[in-house]
């Protein structure tokens, strides 16, 4: 195949994803759209950040969304790449914003979860947190979105999902853990 070949097998792959977002677009507002289960990824979108105001660690609300926000790169990264392979689905759609991802998912109920279990006991060992939270994640949390639709493993073991739950809550605290944070000193300049 050319260069010239493949930027035109691409612009044919992109022109099928605009269909298929049209597609799930339509699904969204003439399937999906105010039924008890949109409501309930709506909630789970904008609730689990509410929560979080309010019972957060406000003296490291800094270093609690900088591992948020680890995580909600690493969940998305992780998720682009297993269903640009066809590994698992989210089939119920909220936004028309995009066909693949799992929003309330990778916006707030991952980042929001890691960030409370980063604040409960902070001197427990963070490998035993891990676990503790992986396998609630995975086996408690991945199996219920697969029982009201949300999520279709599509023979994906939910045993790997705990490893990739262990890795993302490792990642996220080694970033809240960083030592250098420190005052933000004034710099004044001499003249």
């Amino acid at each position: 195949m050319t260069v010239e070949q493949g930027l035109k097998q691409t612009d044919r792959a992109y022109d099928q994803l605009v269909e298929v977002n049209q597609m799930m677009t339509d699904a969204i507002f003439n399937a999906f759209l105010f039924t008890w289960q949109w409501w309930l990824g709506i909630g789970l979108f904008i609730f689990p950040w509410f929560i979080w105001i309010l019972l957060r660690d406000k003296k490291n609300t800094g270093r609690l969304l900088l591992a948020g926000f680890i995580t909600i790169i690493l969940s998305l990264l992780i998720d682009l790449i297993a269903m640009s392979y066809g590994l698992w689905s989210y089939p119920m759609k909220f936004l028309p914003i995009s066909p693949v991802l799992f929003l309330p998912y990778h916006l707030s109920l991952a980042p929001v979860a890691v960030m409370f279990v980063l604040q409960v006991g902070p001197k427990v060992n963070l490998f035993f947190k891990g676990v503790i939270f992986a396998g609630i994640a995975a086996f408690g949390g991945m199996n219920l979105f697969d029982a009201i639709g949300f999520y279709n493993p599509r023979g994906w073991p939910t045993f790997y999902d705990f490893f990739i739950f262990l890795f993302i809550y490792i990642v996220a605290s080694l970033f809240y853990k960083i030592d250098n944070y420190g005052e933000k000193k004034s710099q004044t300049r001499k003249p």
